[in-house]
């Protein structure tokens, strides 16, 4: 197979990773791991290359074996944004199909993407240091050279050696060894091939919680008891609803970690253990859909992946559409049309974001010479979304819901691209029994659908939800509207969040007065819903209520996702500059890798810098 992903420099066209032995140390005084990686490679050629290339990035290579044997390698130089290449000699090449071992020696550098290191005083019960990974997008290579890339997916064993507990992206295999100095030696194995970008690792002071028959909660000891409570509800019921909709779980157990509040997403799809932001656990169990979403990447994304960055919308907008059917077979129909409003609004907001003619709006976006981290936002999401609901009203939904364990089991444990996605679709209803819709499926404009810039065709959604919420906004429309608390009794944090992002839309912002009498009276400001909290700032900045300048930038202390960071550094900016950069040089530190790249952007101060 030719190399399809221009995020790698790996040449996995004639050698592709099958097995992948991960021997790592963590040693968190010096903030580093060090260690053996095994990689096996399988020939895809008969002896046709007599070298491997591996991606790299910021690694300290020291030893570099080919079966066994000193071998001839090379770190190239850097060529941003994907890292140096390592070329290792095999002269006699391989037999197709020849299995070669590469063992190799190294250790992680304090430029390595991948991990974020915190300190005791930085975590929750301020006993241990933490530190976890998160290697989405091309961040793997910074741990071990590897093929970094979706489109090449390799088993797994874990032999990891630390103080602390440890989870990682596989099945533990048996209790902890005891090594000297008190260090214990965790394994695991990670028998169901998985892309580069799912190896994952955790280690800290952490303990764990039953949530369900197959499931544990895993979080610092102090906030144990609260995450168990958020998630032990609705765990199984999710677990099975996704099944129903698609076919047997396939990994065995899924687990949650909850992570510090520096982690930069809501959640990563990670393997047996979804790594979660300490923003779902809110108290009132209104932000578990993260665990909907992450689920149902067991199928969409971790099962079949997208084979680059470019197809990105097949692991997202799938997982989007699953999430929803999950919710609403769960709450009632309604509420799959309520999500997919709020994820409309996101949509809009991104694409306002970018300009509606901007590359980065398309559903297949190119990737050659760009950093993935660069063109990530809603767009595979949502968009992705609507292509996935788009063909689900074309052809009806029974009959679509033949054809989701139809491509889940076609391309499970593989790698595909939009055109393979068109391929199936067009296969399974050209079938006979669906004639009646060939007229229908021969009128899809794929490569618009792929290739268009901006929002796609809005379908009519259910909006019995979201009239509640408009009503009241359009409350708010008269000056001298006096709120009431009563005015959002019975509301879900949902609804909520519709109301804020509906005010947030109006061509005028609300006075200064107004906007602050909302927080007081509807409790915003005292909420402990991130969710809520974080959607109230944007009206307050936009309205310039300055008493909440200095809540803005605490909360930016507190809270590491980037779906919060980023959008309330770029409000605070737009009203306080010197405010927000110094709340980002207070913070930074705080942040993980990513986001802080990403806030520098935004904020400008990397290209200042310079």
């Amino acid at each position: 197979m030719a190399v399809r992903d221009p995020s790698t420099v790996s040449n996995y066209d004639a050698w592709r990773t099958k097995h992948t032995t991960a021997n790592f140390k963590i040693d968190f005084k010096e903030k580093v791991l060090r260690g053996l990686v095994t990689l096996e490679l399988e020939s895809q050629t008969d002896k046709g290359s007599s070298e491997i290339i591996l991606d790299s990035s910021h690694l300290s290579v020291s030893s570099i074996k080919v079966n066994s044997n000193e071998s001839e390698w090379q770190v190239k130089d850097r060529a941003e944004p994907l890292g140096s290449p390592v070329h290792i000699s095999v002269p006699a090449g391989a037999a197709k199909s020849e299995v070669v071992k590469v063992d190799i020696e190294l250790a992680t550098t304090d430029k390595c993407t991948a991990l974020q290191w915190l300190t005791a005083a930085q975590t929750s019960n301020k006993k241990a240091p933490f530190m976890f990974s998160q290697c989405q997008a091309i961040h793997a290579r910074s741990l071990f050279p590897c093929q970094d890339t979706p489109d090449v997916k390799s088993t797994y064993s874990f032999r990891i050696t630390s103080p602390h507990v440890v989870v990682a992206s596989g099945v533990a295999s048996g209790e902890p060894e005891t090594q000297s100095g008190g260090d214990k030696l965790y394994s695991f194995e990670q028998k169901v091939p998985i892309p580069s970008y799912l190896f994952a690792l955790a280690s800290g002071d952490i303990a764990t919680a039953s949530i369900g028959p197959r499931s544990l909660v895993a979080t610092s000891p102090d906030k144990l008891e609260g995450a168990k409570w958020e998630f032990e509800h609705d765990m199984e019921t999710f677990m099975e609803a996704a099944e129903k909709l698609v076919f047997p779980y396939q990994w065995g157990q899924y687990n949650v970690l909850v992570l510090p509040p520096s982690f930069p997403y809501g959640g990563m799809e990670n393997p047996i253990y979804t790594f979660a932001t300490p923003t779902v656990v809110s108290g009132d169990r209104q932000n578990v859909d993260v665990i909907a979403h992450e689920l149902s990447h067991s199928w969409s994304g971790n099962l079949v992946t997208s084979c680059s960055w470019e197809h990105f919308w097949l692991n997202e907008g799938w997982t989007m559409y699953l999430e929803r059917r999950i919710n609403a077979s769960i709450h009632g129909p309604a509420h799959f049309d309520f999500s997919a409003v709020i994820g409309w609004k996101h949509l809009e907001d991104a694409i306002q974001e970018y300009g509606k003619d901007h590359e980065y709006t398309q559903l297949s976006i190119p990737h050659k010479g760009i950093d993935p981290d660069d063109a990530f936002s809603t767009v595979p999401y949502e968009k992705g979304f609507h292509m996935i609901y788009y063909l689900e009203r074309l052809v009806g939904r029974a009959n679509f819901d033949k054809f989701i364990p139809h491509y889940f089991e076609k391309w499970s444990r593989k790698s595909l691209d939009s055109y393979d996605f068109k391929a199936t679709f067009l296969e399974f209803f050209g079938a006979l029994e669906y004639s009646d819709l060939k007229e229908k499926i021969a009128k899809i404009d794929w490569e618009t659908r792929f290739y268009s810039r901006g929002l796609p065709p809005k379908p009519e959604f259910d909006t019995s939800l979201i009239d509640v919420c408009y009503k009241l906004a359009d409350q708010w429309k008269d000056k001298d509207y006096t709120p009431s608390p009563k005015d959002v009794e019975g509301l879900a944090a949902n609804q909520k969040l519709v109301f804020l992002g509906k005010v947030q839309d109006f061509s005028e912002p609300l006075s200064s007065a107004q906007a602050e009498k909302m927080g007081d009276v509807y409790g915003f400001l005292g909420s402990q819903n991130v969710e809520l909290k974080a959607a109230y700032f944007h009206v307050a900045l936009r309205s310039k209520v300055r008493s909440t300048y200095p809540l803005v930038a605490e909360l930016l202390g507190q809270v590491g996702r980037m779906k919060f960071v980023r959008p309330l550094f770029r409000s605070l900016n737009k009203v306080d500059r010197e405010l927000s950069l110094k709340t980002f040089e207070k913070n930074k530190d705080f942040y993980h890798p990513i986001c802080r790249a990403m806030v520098e952007k935004d904020l400008g101060v990397a290209v200042e810098a310079k």
